[in-house]
């Protein structure tokens, strides 16, 4: 009798035993469990912009890999630059502000530009003649495939003065870097090794 209650006592312990692991087993599972789902939805929430609505309101603007968008913001960031450093109108602080602000989006090679023309007197004549000089954008082709990305710009100027119009093609090239965002540079890339590979008269037309 006393042999059989030892024996009960010792099956009893397994299976105390066995109990026990598997407890502990299925604790480390649901811990492990909870961690995964912890970090995954971090990262998805890192992925995500969340805008203020007049301070008030919390919308959920965009959901997508922010890295899908540098494409289309790096052709915006060229378009821009050139809608500034190209844009004059007979108005010097109109011109000194947006130099100064197309400045921000490129290195020293656009300052090279500037100065040189300013020397020349080309600011001069703009203001003096009344001349409005404005840029269109056709297209802006990127190449992804290496770094720093290599862009060429293809647009059309036109200088508007009171007797005609003149229309000028304009290309440029430049290698584009990414950079930190600001105020002055919200897309973050920074344009440098800024050349004009051409700027010829296309037509007149007189008004």
């Amino acid at each position: 009798m006393e042999f059989k209650s030892l024996k009960n006592i010792e099956t009893s312990f397994r299976q105390i035993r066995t109990m026990a692991i598997a407890f502990v087993v299925l604790c480390a599972l649901v811990t492990g469990y909870a961690l995964w789902s912890s970090y995954s939805f971090a990262e998805k929430q890192r992925e995500k912009i969340y805008v203020l609505d007049n301070g008030k309101s919390l919308i959920l603007a965009l959901s997508q890999d922010l890295s899908q968008n540098r494409p289309v913001e790096a052709r915006e960031h060229v378009r821009r630059f050139h809608e500034l450093f190209f844009t004059l109108s007979p108005d010097k602080a109109a011109i000194e502000s947006n130099i100064r602000r197309a400045l921000y989006l490129c290195d020293e090679s656009a300052f090279r530009y500037y100065k040189d023309w300013e020397e020349k007197g080309y600011y001069n004549r703009i203001i003096s003649a009344n001349i409005n000089q404005t840029v269109r954008v056709d297209s802006v082709a990127c190449d992804f495939e290496r770094y720093p990305y290599i862009v060429t710009t293809y647009a059309r100027q036109s200088l508007v003065r009171s007797s005609n119009i003149t229309e000028r093609s304009l290309v440029t090239r430049c290698r584009l870097l990414n950079s930190v965002r600001s105020d002055n540079n919200p897309h973050g890339f920074t344009m440098e090794q800024f050349t004009i590979l051409e700027n010829r008269d296309l037509r007149t037309i007189e008004r």
